[in-house]
């Protein structure tokens, strides 16, 4: 058997205390982060030099003791491999090159070309898999094709990803066409992350939470179902966490309509329903506010111990709701892990 804890509930494994990592773990609020991308130059530069991507992937795991680590990189790389643009603005974040048209489409690389772009990642992956200590999981990810099209639609974050929307009423052709690449691409490109050696994938759909209705299920569900589907045929055994953030009553049923093997929770989601009537059909991952770890103290103790005893009587990976923000604390990192640790359970607590 596995001792990587992870895997365990990630096969249906109840674990008590569960298994443990946090979305963004490698990232600004840790100090040794930010001395490491200054020695990169700039953002892009870290996540395509593999031996401080990798140095960045493990200083949250040598610090906190986390159960897995997360591949250092973008979800905007695979835009840029395909033949986006793509830079960072200082203090704003990513700006692309838009896909607005038929003739944007025609200038984008196939999903087959984008290895080379790439090939710096999956030697991050590499390094990952062989430094990695031998009970710590190494999960590798990639943004959905919705979200991913959103800031190529838009090039940049938009609040409510109007300029995609706008798109797919007034081209849906062009829309239809530029998910069926993402989907293409995604699969080859954590195809390629499994060969290198990661363990699990992830599929963050960080804006799920704007479809509604057929297009969620066409534009987020189906995506994730044929990413899933595909990497499962090359890859036996391979397992599959599915994120998509703020998809509500709609998180129900979502693992046996994908074939993932576990649906991360934002943390708007209620607990006790979710433990009835998504964690039924397997693993659960999630969903402590991340907010509580810039605030502490006692709430950060008792949220904690909560989100541990509602989804104790089955499978479940402790994380965060959504990423840890630049201005958490990681003295609270450290309590929130002990507190996890301390706090067994037995099924039906």
């Amino acid at each position: 058997m596995t001792e990587k804890k992870l895997l365990r509930v990630l096969a249906g494994e109840r674990l008590s205390p569960p298994p443990v990592w946090m979305m963004r773990q490698a990232g600004r609020y840790l100090p040794e982060y930010r001395e490491t991308r200054a020695r990169a130059g700039d953002f892009l530069s870290l996540c395509y030099t593999p031996e401080l991507a990798a140095e960045v992937t493990l200083q949250p795991i040598r610090r906190f003791g986390f159960d897995a680590a997360i591949l250092f990189a973008d979800i905007l790389l695979v835009p840029q491999a395909l033949g986006a643009e793509l830079w960072f603005e200082t203090g704003e974040g990513p700006r692309l090159s838009t896909v607005t048209r038929a003739e944007d489409l025609a200038a984008l690389a196939g999903p087959e070309d984008i290895h080379e772009t790439l090939a710096p990642v999956y030697e991050t992956v590499r390094i990952l898999a062989r430094e990695l200590p031998r009970d710590v999981a190494l999960i590798g990810f990639a943004g959905a094709p919705w979200t991913v099209a959103t800031y190529m639609i838009a090039g940049r974050g938009t609040p409510g990803q109007e300029p995609a929307h706008r798109l797919k009423a007034e081209a849906p052709a062009v829309f239809a066409e530029l998910i069926e690449r993402l989907t293409e691409a995604t699969i080859e490109y954590l195809s390629a992350q499994v060969e290198a050696g990661a363990e699990v994938v992830k599929l963050f759909d960080s804006w799920a939470g704007s479809l509604e209705g057929d297009d969620f299920d066409a534009w987020c569900r189906e995506p994730a179902r044929r990413i899933t589907e595909a990497l499962k045929a090359r890859h036996p055994g391979l397992r599959v966490i599915a994120f998509p953030r703020g998809a509500g009553p709609r998180y129900e049923g979502f693992a046996k309509a994908t074939g993932a093997d576990c649906v991360a929770l934002d943390q708007s989601v209620d607990r006790a329903w979710a433990a009835r009537h998504v964690q039924r059909d397997g693993c659960v991952q999630g969903n402590l506010d991340p907010a509580l770890l810039v605030e502490g103290g006692e709430r950060l103790v008792a949220e904690t111990r909560a989100v541990v005893e509602a989804f104790s009587g089955g499978p479940h990976i402790f994380n965060l709701g959504h990423g840890i923000t630049p201005d958490a604390d990681p003295e609270n990192v450290a309590l929130m892990v002990r507190t996890i640790r301390e706090t067994a359970t037995t099924p039906g607590d």
